[in-house]
């Protein structure tokens, strides 16, 4: 088992590539945690853990990570990414949402932070703040938007 994170830190970023898969890769360098092996997880934020601005590990650290992406070949088309982090009131566990889609960097914004208070209200508990974060991007050849909460130590 891992250790429990006691930080996090939210990104986004877009970009082109020349493949799907290169698209993604320099969506990830462009948000910053482009150099180091995502482990995908679940959206539960720690107890106590604390925003830091960006990431400070070494590059190839295994860092827990949930993020949204989507790419797409349509030339012209809108792609967005976002994430949002739910403080609990009484300091506890939080939670953490994402989502990508074809629509408005606002929209998705809009769609994850109400997925946060919904994943309160379902839990029953008292939501403080929400922490989010967008990115929008416009398709030239094959592009992708990601935006991602890593959690690390």
């Amino acid at each position: 088992m891992l250790p429990t994170p006691g930080k996090f830190t939210l990104v986004a970023g877009s970009a082109e590539g020349i493949t799907r898969l290169n698209a993604f890769d320099n969506a990830l360098l462009t948000s910053g945690i482009g150099n180091l092996n995502l482990l995908k997880v679940s959206s539960i934020l720690p107890p106590g853990a604390v925003e830091a601005a960006t990431v400070d590990v070494e590059p190839g650290s295994l860092v827990p990570t949930a993020y949204g992406a989507i790419e797409s070949d349509v030339e012209g088309e809108i792609l967005a990414a976002a994430v949002a982090v739910g403080v609990a009131a009484d300091g506890g566990s939080g939670v953490i949402m994402e989502f990508s889609g074809r629509c408005s960097a606002q929209e998705a914004l809009e769609q994850v932070e109400e997925m946060t208070r919904e994943a309160f209200r379902q839990r029953g508990r008292q939501l403080a703040t929400i922490r989010s974060l967008a990115t929008e991007h416009r398709v030239g050849h094959i592009g992708c938007a990601l935006a991602a909460v890593a959690l690390w130590y």
